[in-house]
């Protein structure tokens, strides 16, 4: 038997290696799986360049628990290890960068960095007083040998008896770490970290893993049933998805993968850090903000990379070349597939929209290489439910859509329902209204503005006559300039928490008696107040500006000016008023009570 310390000339590593990996501690059996999976792989190399003699056999890795005993034990058949091997990769090379790694990393809270030193193995020991390694080489008249450490420098290495090639690492667990003696918390931690792992694992007898996944397979080896049984596979529970992007890059990187579109039926649904990386199919985390671009957060799926190391850092990510070219790719991947589905089937992209649209305008925002592209396939729906680019928009509205400044007005709606009588005024004036609905819109506007100098966005309750060269029909009002002062001062109350103007025009007898509407950058400053945006304090708590237009040529104010009682005249001309206010959802409290009880008294019969 050879005893001896293991060559740690600073001090004793495994307190620090217990204390970097405490908060993530189950991240052992990755460690420990994925280096028999290694052992596994070379062996496979070794026998098909005829280095290795023999039957390969069952390829597989076995977990195994012993309640009795306390122990966890994980085996495979890989290549194994001779005495001389054992002493040089546990008691030597494993600890080469030991005294960089205990300066470097020494007094921080940093998890999961063990295996950027090699020193994946001696993650067993935050779980264990004890750890037996018994292994033999694959060589012919290899010796079987035990190691032993109970986690100090000192350890015990001897011959002993195993009839077969490989690795058995026995872990007596310790006191605090009887949890991985329950067979449910070790088959999470393999479902989390080695579902997808190339080599068949099995714990209590059952293969836990998937050792070729659909992102192993060229896409001509694929059907659309395979990528949507995949999809169950990640999400058991989710909808089908939209589509799907496969990839497949050797050169300047590596990288496979499968990003998936899903269903998102409503703005609230939205979920991030669906998207798994994997290194070599080892499970690495779902937080893959960095290596993703944000807008594609939104996705599901898997990618892989052998470029990107199992303990992956935010410095790390913002430093490295390889992942700003694979976010780059992913990025251009998305954008041409998009566009391809657009010129090649509008009507399903159309049918997509939804749930596409979402995704686009998140990208549009954050990436300036996506916006060049996505601007030939970002889509407006109007209220008639037609679809329409940007550039159909603009020669649709050509000659009716421009103010002043010669700038393209979009006219648009965040609520048709409640913005209906706005929108039939509009329409039948002969402009056009698209839908901004969804949660992202208010944010997307904004920054489509400052993106697209050509073009204003405005709401189609807000003061439309401001922005636009005003071509409706207009007609002089039919009132006398007594009649008109009168009708003004009628309106022109003051009204709790508002600030009103009042404006009387001479339109067609058929446009609506009163119209309330709303400057659209004041408007959208007491919006993103409310959500909590920017400034919001100050704006909150600004009165809201509505200016109340008058339309003079209606019949109904022939008859208020010509009632006798003043009360009710006040009364009427006042109800006309908080309708409109209620249009913009401007009538709330003491001043809806009041049009309330205001309303009852008038319809009462006298």
């Amino acid at each position: 038997m050879q005893k001896g310390s293991i060559r740690v000339q600073t001090e004793n590593i495994f307190p620090i290696i217990k204390k970097f990996l405490y908060s993530e501690h189950d991240i052992f059996i990755r460690e420990l799986v994925s280096n028999a999976v290694d052992a596994t792989q070379k062996l496979k190399t070794l026998a098909s360049i005829g280095e290795m003699k023999g039957e390969l056999g069952d390829l597989r890795i076995d977990i195994s628990i012993n309640k009795e005993e306390k122990t966890l034990s994980i085996s495979d058949r890989g290549i194994g290890m001779s005495s001389e091997e054992v002493d040089k990769y546990l008691n030597q090379v494993a600890f080469s960068g030991a005294e960089e790694f205990l300066e470097k990393y020494k007094g921080q809270t940093e998890s999961n960095i063990i295996g950027h030193f090699g020193l994946g193995f001696y993650s067993s020991f935050m779980v264990s007083s004890k750890v037996e390694v018994i292994t033999k080489s694959f060589k012919e008249e290899a010796k079987a040998v035990k190691w032993e450490c109970d986690g100090s420098p000192e350890f015990s290495l001897e011959d002993t008896k195993k009839s077969d090639r490989g690795t058995t690492i026995v872990m007596y667990l310790n006191e605090e770490s009887l949890e991985f003696l329950e067979a449910e918390r070790i088959s999470a931690v393999l479902q989390k970290f080695c579902k997808f792992l190339p080599v068949p694992i099995y714990f209590e007898e059952k293969q836990i893993n998937n050792p070729v996944p659909a992102w192993t397979k060229k896409p001509s080896e694929l059907s659309t049933e395979d990528y949507q049984n995949f999809y169950k596979e990640l999400y058991p529970f989710g909808e089908m998805p939209l589509f799907w992007i496969h990839l497949n890059v050797d050169y300047p990187f590596n990288l496979t993968g499968i990003l998936y579109f899903p269903k998102i039926k409503q703005s609230y649904e939205i979920q991030k850090d669906k998207i798994q990386l994997y290194s070599n199919q080892v499970f690495v985390t779902d937080e893959v903000k960095g290596i993703v671009p944000e807008f594609l957060m939104l996705l599901h799926g898997v990618i892989d990379s052998p470029d990107i190391p199992l303990n992956v850092s935010r410095s790390y990510l913002q430093g490295d070349p390889n992942v700003k070219k694979i976010n780059a790719h992913i990025t251009k991947k998305v954008a041409d597939k998009l566009e391809e589905i657009f010129n090649s089937d509008r009507k399903a992209f159309e049918e997509k929209w939804d749930s596409l649209g979402l995704f686009v305008k998140y990208g549009m925002m954050t990436d300036d290489k996506f916006l060049d592209k996505a601007n030939k396939f970002f889509l407006m729906e109007d209220t008639a439910g037609k679809f329409l680019t940007l550039d159909e928009y603009k020669s649709a509205t050509e000659n009716t859509q421009k103010n002043k400044e010669g700038k393209q007005i979009i006219l648009y709606t965040t609520n048709p329902v409640q913005q209906d009588a706005f929108i039939q005024q509009a329409t039948s004036r002969g402009y056009l209204v698209t839908k901004m609905e969804t949660l992202v819109d208010a944010a997307f506007i904004n920054n489509a503005e400052m993106k697209w100098n050509d073009v204003l966005f405005v709401r189609v309750d807000s003061d439309i006559t401001d922005n636009l060269i005003d071509k409706s029909e207009t007609a002089d009002s039919v009132l006398s300039k007594e009649d008109t002062e009168k009708l003004k001062s009628l309106f022109d109350k003051p009204l709790d928490g508002l600030n009103v103007s009042v404006e009387i025009k001479g339109l067609s007898p058929e446009t609506v008696p009163v119209t309330a509407t709303r400057p659209e950058l004041m408007r959208r400053m007491k919006d993103m107040a409310s959500a909590g945006g920017g400034m919001s304090s100050w704006y909150a708590s600004m009165p809201d500006e509505v200016n109340l237009t008058i339309n003079g040529n209606h019949p109904i104010f022939k008859n208020i000016l010509s009632e006798p009682d003043t009360l009710k005249q006040e009364k009427l001309t006042k109800n006309l008023a908080d309708l409109a206010l209620l249009s913009q959802g401007l009538l709330t409290g003491n001043n809806l009570t009041n049009f309330i009880n205001r309303s009852v008294e008038l319809l009462e019969v006298k």
